[in-house]
């Protein structure tokens, strides 16, 4: 049986109908913007110790099963980098840990660890292809000063087809659950490219492709400069997060994820880009995380401060947790989320003053915008 995963990277392993080299724009590109197709290539199993030449310039390597991995560049041969994989995947299906690594500039590649599996990955380099959307506030009901700036799936470039099955029916359809609980992540990378939306495309694909889960993992990211981008696609309105539908108590409902293994269904998950283990995020990225935490919890009602005793719709899965809480808390509350060091030590010591200033904010939060 041919494999989603291998027609979306054809027979040699790159992606389908993607050169190595950029498309000549046509008449459209002088007033639409176009974005980058991703490029790719599986190169299965990689032995330690062994200098890899890439089969495409490189931005990514999305490796499984390594214990460290380490690049070449013409400035010579870089730092071992770690390699800090995180317990997700969509509920029902096993975890899978793969981490993807920013490449940029490697003339080779080294890993260590036994039987490491690689991807190649190129977000910026393929053929153009048309998308939409400018920049804007966040699209909730509250006054701009409350909304961060805004990136939609369309605005940083996302590829839909990589969310279908061959024979066009979606891999992973959208579903719907009442919001429960909300978790903060960092991406994890040691070294973050200086342009996120090449990163947050090779997250895409890595998590949609790769993983095959059908699509990005987290509901919300957020970079650096405090922007926000659009994670799990969940209908064609303007609203990141929630459903067309409203829940028996009518409050809206999110849009499944990917961002804890077991214990997604109604926990929303807000991802910030970067490594907290290294040293603390910036204070404009801690500043939209809050007002995403604010609006998120007053459109949804939740209280937090609070703790809530989370039970999975779909696997009855259990957890008693922070109801605003880090991706570590998880394994505490239930093991079977398994062990991460997610959102690192500096992100996760600041929950407790994002929780209370969340909890402020909810308060100043006009009475329209609280759900």
């Amino acid at each position: 049986m041919v494999s989603r995963r291998s027609l979306l990277r054809g027979a040699t392993g790159l992606a389908v109908t993607t050169p190595l080299v950029v498309a000549a724009a046509g008449p459209a590109a002088a007033t639409s913007p176009t974005v980058p197709r991703t490029m790719s290539a599986a190169r299965g199993t990689v032995p330690a110790g062994v200098a890899v030449s890439p089969m495409l310039p490189l931005t990514h390597l999305s490796v499984a099963g390594a214990e460290s991995v380490r690049i070449r560049t013409a400035d010579g041969l870089q730092p071992w980098q770690p390699v800090t994989d995180c317990p997700c995947g969509p509920d029902g299906t096993a975890v899978r840990r793969r981490t993807l690594i920013p490449a940029s500039g490697a003339l080779s590649y080294e890993v260590r660890g036994n039987a490491v599996r690689v991807t190649e990955v190129n977000t910026v380099d393929g053929p153009a292809r048309a998308t939409a959307a400018p920049e804007a506030p966040l699209p909730f009901t509250a006054p701009a000063q409350f909304r961060p700036r805004y990136l939609s799936r369309a605005a940083w470039g996302a590829d839909e087809s990589y969310r279908l099955n061959p024979d066009g029916t979606l891999d992973t359809p959208p579903a719907f659950y009442p919001v429960q609980t909300l978790t903060v992540h960092h991406s994890g990378e040691a070294n973050p490219p200086p342009d996120p939306i090449p990163h947050i495309r090779g997250i895409y694909y890595n998590q949609a492709v790769v993983n095959d889960w059908g699509d990005i993992g987290y509901q919300l990211i957020i970079d650096e400069h405090g922007r926000v981008y659009e994670g799990t696609y969940s209908d064609p309105d303007s609203i990141p997060v929630f459903g067309p539908t409203l829940s028996t108590n009518g409050l809206p409902m999110m849009v499944n994820g990917s961002h804890v293994g077991g214990f997604n269904a109604g926990n929303i998950g807000i991802c910030v880009l970067g490594n907290y283990m290294l040293g603390p995020p910036s204070a404009a990225s801690m500043r939209s995380l809050t007002h995403v935490l604010a609006l998120l919890a007053a459109t949804t009602r939740l209280n937090p401060l609070g703790t809530t005793r989370y039970v999975n719709p779909v696997s009855g899965a259990s957890a008693t947790i922070a109801t605003i809480a880090g991706h570590q808390d998880w394994h505490t509350a239930n093991p079977a989320a398994g062990a991460t060091l997610c959102p690192g030590d500096h992100l996760y010591a600041l929950l407790p003053r994002i929780r209370a200033d969340v909890d402020a904010l909810v308060r100043r939060l006009p009475v329209s915008a609280r759900g």
